[in-house]
């Protein structure tokens, strides 16, 4: 089991809940805990919620999901979603 905190911050960070990103990626909510709690996805499943969150699939299989690539999908995701709403 690996540790994903990083996905529920950005989870939260969008104000989703985890129904949310389930229906996203279209799997079921039950699943989608589990791989918050540390289960590892398949790599289909992987790029499903990779894709309904907006970051790279890969996080998911790297040593650790490296902490540095964990902030720098949240700064980026926060980014665009400035960018969007028009927030700076």
């Amino acid at each position: 089991m690996r540790d994903y905190q990083w996905l529920e911050a950005l989870r939260l960070q969008q104000g989703l809940t985890q129904a949310e990103v389930a229906r996203r990626a279209k799997i079921d909510r039950t699943y989608y805990t589990k791989i918050e709690r540390g289960k590892t996805p398949s790599v289909r499943v992987a790029m499903r919620i990779a894709d309904a969150l907006g970051f790279r699939w890969t996080l998911f299989y790297e040593s650790h999901c490296a902490l540095s690539a964990q902030k720098t999908a949240l700064r980026s995701r926060a980014g665009t979603d400035e960018r969007k709403t028009g927030r700076a």
